[in-house]
């Protein structure tokens, strides 16, 4: 699998990452994960070659399973995670405090001694200076419980943060469905951050198990069926994303072992053909302009 330098922090990274929010295991939305479940998707994961993990503690038992199923092939993976996290009322709290309760708690579930990467969770650029967060994370950082400091984060904020010149790597949600950030990753590629995109294969596209969450009047107006030859959907949106000069790594999620070959199958063929891409960039435009 194809890997990239994932910025100024000089990981090498496969371009597919894996996004555990699958993990959750909520019974109150009818995804309920067994132990089972989970061991065999998380072995699928790194068996493929896949040596990017995210996860979080509002991802209800996402940590804890990582560290029950895999932390003893803890060397084969880079471990990222978020913090500012209060789960229990699924609010954010942006206080020293939090920071190092999260960061403590989830090394202990995940049974390691440090994370890869530690991000704050999509705050405000007032929270992070109000609650001296930088500090925070870097005397995390000091303390080596992770190795680099990050941010999810979207705009208007990205520009914001991106000016402080602090965070090594940024986690930026972009598809050819919610294409607004193409730019945006661009200028925090060039300014050495390591991009880590979410969202990457569009929530599965057409046909997708949450299609409420999929922008498909995109996918319509655009007409990108006709563009997809004898590709699945979810694999042209998939390889649209890679096809970005700036995706170091993209995180997608499943707990479906044969949704997770599909998607290696996919990003092992690499980007798209160059014109390929310019008119699906062209007609996403078009139809966003209308």
């Amino acid at each position: 699998m194809k890997r990239s330098t994932l910025g100024r922090t000089g990981l090498e990274v496969t371009q597919l990452g894996f996004g555990a929010m699958e993990l959750r295991g909520a019974k109150s939305n009818g995804r309920e994960i067994t132990d089972a479940q989970a061991q065999r998707i998380l072995s699928a994961v790194l068996d493929s070659g896949i040596n990017f993990i995210d996860t979080s503690p509002d991802y209800g038992t996402s940590e804890e399973l990582i560290g029950k199923h895999i932390s003893h092939r803890r060397r084969e993976f880079l471990l990222a995670t978020k913090c500012g996290c209060n789960p229990a009322e699924r609010s954010h709290i942006w206080t020293r405090e939090q920071l190092l309760k999260n960061i403590r708690t989830s090394l202990e579930r995940m049974k390691t001694d440090h994370v890869d990467i530690l991000q704050l969770h999509n705050p405000k650029p007032e929270d992070v200076r109000a609650g001296g967060l930088v500090e925070v994370l870097r005397d995390i950082q000091a303390q080596g419980l992770t190795r680099f400091i990050s941010i999810s984060t979207t705009l208007p904020h990205l520009s914001e943060f991106l000016a402080m010149g602090v965070f090594d790597t940024m986690q930026i949600p972009y598809s050819c469905l919610l294409p607004e950030h193409h730019e945006a990753i661009t200028q925090a590629a060039e300014k050495g951050t390591g991009i880590i995109i979410r969202g990457g294969i569009g929530m599965g596209g057409p046909g997708s198990a949450v299609p409420h969450r999929v922008p498909m009047q995109v996918w319509e107006k655009a007409g990108l069926a006709e563009l997809c030859g004898d590709m699945e959907p979810a694999e042209l949106i998939l390889r649209h994303t890679l096809s970005h000069p700036h995706c170091h790594t993209t995180i997608v999620g499943t707990l479906n072992p044969d949704h997770l070959a599909k998607n290696v199958q996919a990003a092992n063929k690499g980007p798209l053909p160059a014109d390929l891409y310019a008119e699906i960039r062209r007609r996403v435009a078009a139809a966003l302009a209308t």
